[in-house]
């Protein structure tokens, strides 16, 4: 499984392609002939970018579902309304759907940034707010999710 690193500002051309900078290419060059998923994200105002074997994985999951019960028909239509296969072309560009950009806001600056095994793309003033909003609440958050003493710990 793939950990990724970094936050790296680019810049989305008029057609809504998008340079992968250089390190983070370096990071995917393993999988990046396999191509990528892209899709609204859950929680935020962002799209993620899944590679395609971390896709796999979560379809796993889905297919664990009985899709006999409404709430998990439900949850997996949401999940994956606009879902679409990219990958990067010979220059190392990523074409970002129209129709995800309008959903995110995204427009010419933009903001991608790893979460272990994913990556966010951001409208770049759109993460910069949350950024700035999560500040005053983030030493609690880490705390909370980080900080449980009931588990092993972690020296």
């Amino acid at each position: 499984m793939i950990s990724l690193i970094g936050t790296y500002q680019c810049t989305a051309d008029v057609k809504g392609r998008c340079m992968l900078p250089v390190a983070l290419k370096t990071q995917l060059s393993d999988i990046l002939k396999d191509g990528f998923i892209i899709k609204r994200s859950v929680f935020q105002p962002c799209l993620e970018l899944y590679p395609m074997e971390a896709w796999n994985l979560v379809m796993q999951k889905m297919h664990t579902l009985n899709r006999f019960v409404k709430k998990n028909n439900d949850f997996i239509r949401r999940f994956t309304a606009g879902v679409k296969v990219v990958s990067a072309d010979a220059s190392g560009r990523l074409l970002l759907p129209k129709d995800l950009c309008e959903y995110a806001g995204i427009k010419k600056q933009l903001v991608l940034c790893t979460a272990v095994d994913i990556i966010e793309i951001w409208d770049k003033n759109k993460y910069e707010q949350v950024i700035d909003d999560a500040v005053v609440d983030f030493a609690d958050l880490a705390e909370e999710v980080m900080g449980n003493t009931d588990k092993d710990e972690v020296s």
